[in-house]
């Protein structure tokens, strides 16, 4: 199973980087005037170095100035433009920046608010740091602490977005209209050239720059180690030396580098490939994660296989536009592509239910009715008689 959940979480990594690279050549074409391909060859090239010959220790201490970089860049971006002659008055009732939400929009919002929570969760950046604290209460307060954070670090963004709203663009000097999405994804940069002075402009650019160094490095180096620890040495080979997996890891890193950095040339949408991202992650490992952790009585390997090609079925049979994969099952509420009905979510639910169910009948059949052990094909149940909580305790453990 470990192999098999490899793969959406190495494609919701490489979709992450793809989209951070990405931004970052839009925000160096728009404020450096660079080419944007050439702006993410080197980001990537600068992101490859430090990972590859710093490993953990280099991510985690450069996320801490990338932080401060963030925190004051942007923040003192905003005085700036939230004042710039070119804006006009903020209020709701003067500027709509608040929005509507149409109603058979309401369900793509919920689940778009679900997906990015629930599919944080099962994040390999974020576990290795949990991973590597001193103490349970650590892990728990890196947790807590970093929530909050994340609500704080976005406000200014937030911020500069309903000023982007309410800004006259041709008074500011801008000669677009923001009708494309190249000028949609850089509206952060553009509200930073035109509504700032260049100094501040320069600072927001080494805010959004660290930002999104921080996201890549933590992407590149996490899906190189699962890769190394799940399929070369748990898959392919079993005997590997540790000096063969570090190996093995320094290939991944350059190969995971080289494909979102194609990725992020050729992406259109950052929000876009951001949900994508999380997608894949909420709809197949979230209900694994869920299970295994607080539920580990009600589930094995059987179910949880099962479990993993319902998960992946639906999801691929409901379409994604921004990959050109069409829908297959149009569920209600279905118009012009899109799947407004919240099938992720019903997605997620009924892998749950199945992994239960086919859990507890397989617990059943080869516990209490002895059935022989060659029918175990996945070795879930090498004595069946004996109760099977050790080994299920065992594989939360290994999670």
């Amino acid at each position: 199973m470990g192999g098999l959940l490899f793969i959406p979480a190495l494609a919701s990594e490489i979709f992450w980087i793809g989209a951070t690279l990405s931004a970052l050549g839009t925000t160096l074409a728009v404020i450096v005037d660079i080419d944007i391909n050439l702006a993410i060859v080197v980001s990537s090239c600068i992101t490859l170095t430090y990972v590859l010959f710093g490993g953990l220790y280099s991510v985690a201490y450069t996320d801490v100035i990338q932080l401060l970089c963030v925190v004051l860049g942007l923040v003192v971006a905003v005085p700036f433009a939230w004042t710039n002659p070119s804006v006009g008055n903020l209020h709701p009732s003067e500027t709509d920046w608040i929005g509507t939400i149409e109603t058979p929009d309401i369900g793509i919002y919920v689940e778009s608010l679900l997906l990015l929570i629930f599919g944080g969760i099962p994040w390999q950046g974020y576990f290795q740091r949990v991973l590597s604290t001193r103490s349970p209460n650590d892990a728990r307060t890196l947790s807590l602490v970093g929530g909050c954070l994340c609500l704080l670090v976005g406000t200014p963004c937030i911020l500069l977005g309903i000023v982007a709203k309410g800004a006259d663009w041709e008074m500011a000097g801008y000669p677009g209209n923001f009708t494309t999405p190249d000028e949609v994804k850089s509206i952060l940069p553009i509200v930073l050239q035109y509504l700032t002075p260049e100094w501040v402009s320069l600072l927001g650019l080494g805010a959004v720059s660290a930002a999104i160094m921080s996201s890549a490095d933590s992407g590149v180096l996490s899906s190189s180690t699962m890769f190394a620890q799940n399929i070369f040495k748990n898959l392919l080979f079993q005997k590997a030396s540790d000096k063969a997996v570090v190996r093995a890891t320094w290939c991944s890193i350059v190969v995971v580098t080289i494909i979102s950095t194609l990725m992020a040339m050729s992406v259109t949408t950052l929000l876009g490939m951001s949900y994508l991202c999380a997608d894949f992650v909420y709809v197949i490992l979230f209900p694994q994660l869920l299970l295994v952790v607080h539920f580990e009585k009600h589930c094995n390997t059987y179910g949880a296989f099962l479990a993993f090609l319902l998960g992946l079925l639906l999801r691929i049979l409901g379409g994604e536009p921004l990959i050109g994969l069409p829908a297959i099952i149009q569920y209600p509420y279905f118009s012009d592509g899109v799947q407004r009905f919240p099938f992720r979510t019903m997605a997620v639910l009924l892998s749950i239910f199945l992994q239960v169910t086919v859990s507890k009948i397989t617990n059943w059949l080869f516990i209490v009715k002895k059935i022989p052990r060659k029918f175990d094909i996945f070795n879930e149940f090498p004595d069946s008689s004996s109760n099977s909580l050790d080994m299920l305790t065992m594989r939360k453990d290994q999670a």
